[in-house]
């Protein structure tokens, strides 16, 4: 995966988090702008989705194991929208904080992604 597109989801990813766990220790609910902030990680991740399909069809395999990388993608891509699913259903200032915990979360796996893809060798 390219350097700088990791380096923005980590960053896209590391903001929510900090938003989101700032106001759910403010006391906040869920709001437009917390559930927004994940939106935003979740089309971030979808793009990576197309790229890790296209990737390796123009030469440019993962160095470690495949099977990791889509694990790690797969549960990037559903646990920003199961956290917001459960925030808007229960509607309190921890789900804002489970939020924030969550795109932190992606941060790191993001982070992992990157590292099977560029880095690890089989």
């Amino acid at each position: 995966m390219i350097g700088w597109y990791t380096a923005a989801q980590i960053v896209v990813a590391v903001a929510a988090g900090v938003l989101c766990l700032v106001l759910g220790f403010a006391g906040r609910r869920p709001s437009d702008l917390s559930v927004g902030s994940l939106a935003l990680v979740v089309l971030l991740l979808i793009a990576q989705v197309v790229v890790a399909v296209i990737a390796p069809l123009v030469g440019n395999p993962p160095s470690g194991s495949l099977l990791e990388f889509w694990v790690y993608l797969v549960s990037a891509v559903l646990l920003p929208p199961a956290a917001v699913f459960w925030a808007l259903l229960e509607r309190s200032r921890w789900s804002t904080v489970i939020m924030g915990v969550a795109a932190l979360s992606v941060a790191i796996m993001v982070w992992r992604m990157h590292v099977i893809w560029t880095v690890q060798v089989a």
